[in-house]
């Protein structure tokens, strides 16, 4: 395998455990020998770009493969004499592989601008770390497709995957704080590294699959939830891969809990009854809605919808944007407003609605099938959000709702305690409330009997 005595080398080395450090410093042999037997170079000091591409080709394109290059190729593995400019050392790989696999946002920052940039130092514009970041989360995705990680969904049967590789690129430079002029030095990129730790994982899941470094301290990363029970050959999913990845960690249980479609109105038709008789009881939930105009967007529900003029939930929930831009909206604080389902009611508002207040509702879908609206000026008191349709009365396209956690179990007598007058017309319980006028009836019911 050579002999690796720099300094520099030796310290990254150390970061692998004994076992995996062979893996490592094989890497380096094994390129060549990959190169060879397809004929893109033969056995030498240094790697090629053209070493690279029989092993990445499949997952990567070749912008991004060239990327990865530029990086090899800007590490210092402090070695007299420098490394030669015709390629990459066998000790510029070593250090590379750990700074990737091993680094500190401080190690990894240098990597990205050149990743980003190409030959050079200096700053990089936005443009570039979202062109760099296009092409890592494409070659994320084509790894999940490829290595068989799709965890049940169809990306034949979803939304665009070319759009949503740019939403969520956008995204994660958003978290960037620039200078005036729109450009990232080194401390910039430092601090982004920092605060966006899926940068890393991606360059981490592209270097590992794309050089095949198998560390048994680290397995691949999960990330797609589990799908269960989508009949996929009616549906075609609102939702993309790259969308679904932004998406599944916000969510309380994240990557554990698998999602289920419980409507869609490409296969349940167009009724609110059969939205309520989908989602109540039901547990957590994500909605989503795409508006004539082309918008899409939703939120998640913490609990399971109940059928009541108050409102419901927990902070937990939020609400967010999928398209034109990716984007998630959580609780302010404000107000309790996160969840509100009435039905077949005289005197409160009829539909279901996150956020805001009755007749101003963040996200809101009338009882009228078919209208809602967003409404927020400028923001949604619940959530901090932005209006997320088109216009702010809207009319519905498609709708999804996806169950994404335990429906809860029926609760033991739910049927067998005594009732207020107040339990047999909620509607007036809630208007007393909206009042301001104490429940004092609350306070009378008769103790349930303890049955244990």
């Amino acid at each position: 395998m050579g002999n690796i005595d720099s300094v520099v080398v030796q310290k990254r080395l150390a970061r692998f455990r004994p076992e995996e450090r062979p893996v490592v410093e094989g890497v380096f042999d094994r390129l060549h020998g990959a190169s060879s037997a397809s004929g893109a170079g033969k056995a030498g000091t240094v790697l090629t770009l053209g070493m690279l591409k029989p092993c990445m080709g499949n997952i990567a394109s070749d912008s991004m493969i060239k990327r990865v290059y530029a990086g090899m190729c800007s590490m210092d593995p402090g070695v007299a004499p420098p490394p030669p400019r015709a390629g990459v050392s066998r000790e510029q790989l070593v250090v590379f592989l750990a700074d990737v696999l091993r680094g500190t946002a401080e190690e990894r920052a240098p990597l990205v601008m050149a990743m980003a940039r190409g030959a050079g130092t200096g700053v990089a514009t936005c443009d570039q770390i979202i062109e760099f970041l296009q092409d890592l989360v494409s070659a994320v995705v084509q790894i999940i497709i490829q290595k068989g990680r799709l965890q049940g969904w169809k990306p034949e049967r979803m939304a665009d995957g070319s759009i949503g590789v740019k939403l969520l690129a956008e995204q994660m430079s958003s978290e960037l704080k620039p200078s005036d002029q729109h450009t990232c030095d080194i401390p910039c990129l430092e601090d982004w590294l920092f605060r966006v730790s899926n940068v890393a994982m991606y360059m981490d899941l592209l270097i590992g699959e794309g050089l095949n470094v198998g560390l048994t301290s680290r397995p691949p990363p999960t990330l797609l939830p589990p799908c269960r029970e989508t009949p996929w050959e009616k549906l075609r999913c609102l939702l993309d891969l790259s969308v679904l990845m932004f998406l599944t960690p916000q969510l309380p249980d994240g990557y554990n809990t698998p999602w289920k479609l419980l409507f869609s109105t490409q296969l349940h038709g167009e009724s609110f009854t059969k939205i309520v008789g989908s989602c109540k009881g039901r547990g957590p939930t994500v909605l989503l809605i795409k508006d004539t105009k082309g918008h899409i967007f939703g939120g998640f529900a913490s609990h399971g919808w109940e059928v009541k003029p108050q409102f419901q939930g927990d902070s937990r929930c939020f609400l967010f944007s999928v398209f034109p831009c990716l984007r998630v909206y959580t609780c302010t604080g404000y107000n309790q407003h996160y969840m509100y389902l009435n039905q077949g009611q005289q005197t409160m508002p009829n539909g279901l609605g996150m956020g805001g207040q009755h007749g101003y509702f963040g996200l809101w879908l009338d009882s009228d099938f078919g209208r809602g609206h967003s409404r927020a000026r400028p923001r949604c008191t619940t959530y901090g959000s932005p209006q997320l349709s088109a216009e702010e009365d809207f009319t519905l396209d498609s709708l999804e709702v996806w169950g994404v956690g335990k429906p809860p179990e029926e609760e033991e007598g739910a049927t067998g305690g005594k009732r207020s007058v107040l339990d047999a017309d909620p509607e007036v319980q809630a208007m007393m409330e909206m009042a301001g006028k104490t429940l004092h009836s609350q306070g009378l019911r008769e103790p349930e009997e303890d049955n244990g």
